[in-house]
């Protein structure tokens, strides 16, 4: 009796939907706030303390002149050994590795689009249970929260976090604009989030297309020998 309980209050948890569930909430809010509060705190702390004074950012000059830089000259900081990641001062008006720049007012608006999007998403298409999905969601939240707050207060997104300084293309290639870095682009916490919760999701959606596929062929399996039992009673 114990064990037709477990299994109905199971069933009942992967059928219910999200927004149903007060421990989907809390693990996607959770997380949210979570991850809202580490980008915007790194953001904060490495534009205080990164170049060798702090740098101020002021919306009104960085809208009304897209060329302006008020990034000083600076050395970065090395983090981890053989230049494999070092903070260094950026700002970015565009979107995830400043694709798109001097896009701002539709990347407001896309992201405001895109975040009530995912909340459709957890509400609608996820169950209860879909933990995988609450969590790729939860940070792509906060990680469109977190550039939209840059774009909305700064007018420009802060990146800091520069991948293999130093590291060059072989054969003498280089990017759009003759940069020879293997990985010239430079960018924070919040694109880190986005790209996380973006592989999350794709992990969730596998698998949920691959236990579709299981239950489809015990279907199959369990119908088989009912179609054969009645052929034989023919």
């Amino acid at each position: 009796m114990s064990e037709t309980r477990a299994s109905n209050s199971a069933e009942r948890s992967d059928v219910q939907p999200a927004y149903r569930s007060p421990r989907a909430w809390a693990l996607l809010l959770s997380l949210l706030i979570l991850g809202l509060a580490l980008d915007i705190g790194t953001k904060y702390w490495s534009f205080a303390t990164v170049a060798d004074d702090p740098v101020v950012l002021d919306r009104e000059a960085l809208t009304a002149d897209p060329t302006l830089n008020p990034i000083p000259h600076h050395n970065g900081i090395r983090v981890l050994p053989a230049q494999l990641l070092q903070f260094k001062l950026v700002i970015n008006r565009g979107a995830v590795f400043g694709i798109g720049a001097d896009q701002r007012g539709f990347f407001i608006g896309f992201t405001l689009v895109a975040l009530i999007v995912g909340l459709y998403i957890f509400g609608a298409f996820t169950s209860a249970r879909s933990r995988l999905a609450h969590t790729g969601l939860a940070l792509i939240l906060a990680g469109g929260i977190g550039n939209l707050y840059d774009r909305v207060v700064y007018g420009v997104v802060r990146d800091f976090l520069h991948m293999l300084p130093g590291w060059h293309l072989p054969f003498g290639w280089t990017w759009p604009g003759n940069n020879p870095e293997i990985f010239p682009w430079v960018f924070n916490i919040a694109d880190v989030m986005l790209l996380t919760g973006m592989v999350l999701l794709m992990i969730h959606i596998n698998r949920v297309e691959q236990r579709r596929k299981k239950e489809e062929a015990r279907a199959k399996e369990s119908a088989q020998p009912r179609v054969e039992s009645s052929a034989q009673s023919d």
